[in-house]
């Protein structure tokens, strides 16, 4: 079976994506890093050699040091999925990401998208 396009595509290439969605409604860069790296546990300055490397979104969940354990808390529907009911564990956690962007545009706190 092949791969959804979006395994393929570069973390580099979406992640100024969710920077300008976050902006555009008032929210910082730092606020959407702590979200992606809250989720996929890398620090600050693994996060940025991923996006320096040019690593596909594939590679950039595979190589992860440790997926959130509360992640399973995030629930909700992403272009037209419930994130919870996603079979595929790469999809939905890709999905994941653009959940929390998705909330962090909306105005919830910090606190609230990271599960706390």
């Amino acid at each position: 079976m092949k791969k959804p396009g979006i395994f393929t595509t570069s973390f580099a290439s979406v992640y100024p994506l969710y920077i300008q969605k976050a902006e555009k409604k008032g929210r910082t860069k730092a606020e959407a890093d702590a979200i992606i790296c809250w989720l996929t546990g890398y620090n600050q300055r693994a996060l940025q050699q991923q996006i320096d490397k040019g690593i596909d979104l594939e590679t950039f969940f595979t190589q992860a040091p440790q997926i959130n354990q509360n992640a399973s808390k995030i629930t909700g529907v992403i272009c037209g999925y419930r994130v919870e009911e996603i079979e595929d564990q790469l999809m939905q956690k890709i999905r994941y990401l653009d959940k929390l962007i998705d909330e962090l545009a909306k105005g919830k706190t910090l606190e609230k998208i990271l599960r706390k």
